[in-house]
């Protein structure tokens, strides 16, 4: 479900022949995405290990000739690059959300590589819809440690705070994002969360899946709750499209 809203998503703004950053490719689900639809891809990845799955995985799927490059790299420095290259910029996987306080070094970066016309196509994790999802975790953490670590990551969505969390990252709210976008330099274009009423009951998603015809539907109706306003802090993550501003005249 996360896959189908990201890759709906994405198509809004996917164009053939358009040239595309993809930042935090990681195994390639989202390179061949982009290959399928005739993008002109530069890969990157702050793991090469994850940058060798990408070649394999991509070769495997007939579409190496798609890619342009395949180079290292942490989001936020995309110095290397010059300005106004790349139609999209595409960031999926959440990559901002463990800049650790560099939030706008890398999304100032991403904005500055990107051409006027075109845009970054950025994911991150959801506070609330973090919490939401995972309320009984959250509910038994806090028991453990005191409702002061539950405070801590509720103010700051750093989960740097839980003692002995092995995966921190950031977690960000729509208003915080639409924030740090404005301060950076950029403009909103569009919203979305992910995973909104799919964080229901599982046994129902699974019998709807079986029916592609209701299946469809429910992707349909889900990518349409998702986008909107209210919703957008709901789900697992948050999905944005951003551009530099225009200046003003």
């Amino acid at each position: 479900m996360s896959f189908e809203v990201h890759r709906r998503f994405l198509l809004r703004y996917l164009k053939d022949g358009q040239r595309v950053l993809e930042i935090g490719a990681g195994p390639g689900r989202f390179t061949t995405v982009l290959a399928e639809h005739g993008a002109h891809i530069v890969v990157t990845d702050v793991s090469p290990v994850q940058l060798h799955l990408n070649e394999v995985n991509v070769a495997a799927a007939g579409a190496q000739h798609t890619v342009e490059a395949r180079h290292t790299l942490d989001v936020r420095d995309t110095s290397r690059f010059p300005d106004a290259s790349f139609d999209i910029v595409l960031a999926y996987g959440g990559p901002l959300s463990y800049t650790f306080g560099q939030e706008h070094e890398a999304l100032t970066g991403l904005l500055r590589i990107v051409k006027p016309t075109g845009a970054v196509i950025a994911s991150v994790m959801s506070l609330w819809g973090s919490w939401r999802a995972r309320f009984p975790e959250a509910t038994q953490l806090g028991l453990r440690h005191g409702t002061d670590v539950t405070d801590a990551v509720i103010r700051t969505g750093d989960l740097r705070h839980v003692p002995g969390m092995t995966h921190v990252c950031r977690l960000f709210t729509w208003q915080q994002l639409t924030t740090l976008v404005t301060e950076c330099g950029g403009e909103i274009l569009a919203g979305s969360a992910s995973n909104w009423a799919s964080l229901e009951d599982p046994a129902v998603l699974a019998d709807l899946e079986r029916s592609p015809q209701l299946w469809d539907r429910f992707l349909t109706h889900e990518t349409a709750a998702c986008a909107v306003s209210g919703a957008r802090d709901g789900g697992t993550h948050i999905i944005l499209a951003t551009r530099r501003r225009p200046p003003s005249l």
